[in-house]
């Protein structure tokens, strides 16, 4: 006797002998619609992307495949552009940044440091705002963060937050944004930190 499967059936082995078997072929049939590779010109194109964004490739996959879209922007702190007590960044840094393409690059500058006084002194940076310090409220944080996200016009998944402080992590969840990176992660390969 054969038994059909009703509506709502998830289409895998049924219970009746031979379900080892069943189970074994499905299995494998699953496995040869879901290729494990992806096409060349695919990696040949994200390979291109992660350069432009200052990314090494194995970053870039990780953050594109936990957020499912591309960067469209970065959001520094003033701490991992090296700004402690002053507004210009080293050179090494505003290098790399000049090398994005395509993102938005901005940053949010720790007190004492004037958001105007830091895109001024840097103007490869698209927008600059005031970081929230670490006695601001959840509200706050939540707000300066994806202020300045959304200003720019970009939703906060498809936004890395680059930090380099403890706190500066929260950042990432405050936003909504696509990950967090640590600077030494991001700078290794552009400003070679």
């Amino acid at each position: 006797m054969t038994v059909v499967a009703g509506l709502g059936h998830n289409g895998g082995p049924s219970m009746e002998p031979g379900k080892v078997w069943r189970t074994y072929a499905w299995r494998s049939a699953q496995k040869k619609l879901m290729p494990n590779t992806i096409p060349k010109l695919v990696l040949q194109m994200r390979l291109k992307r992660a350069a432009e964004l200052g990314m090494d490739y194995k970053t870039y996959a990780k953050v594109r495949q936990t957020s499912g879209r591309d960067v469209l922007g970065l959001l520094f702190s003033s701490n991992a552009l090296q700004l402690f007590g002053r507004a210009e960044m080293p050179e090494r840094e505003a290098e790399a940044l000049e090398k994005v393409v395509g993102a938005g690059r901005l940053a949010l500058a720790h007190r004492p440091l004037r958001p105007e006084h830091v895109a001024e002194a840097n103007p490869v940076l698209d927008a600059t705002g005031q970081a929230p310090v670490f006695t601001d409220g959840w509200g706050h944080i939540r707000e300066a963060v994806q202020g300045i996200i959304h200003a720019r016009g970009l939703s906060g998944s498809a936004v890395v937050v680059i930090g380099d402080a403890p706190l500066e992590h929260e950042w990432s969840t405050a936003g909504r944004a696509a990950a967090y990176l640590s600077a030494a992660e991001y700078f290794r390969n552009g400003a070679g930190r």
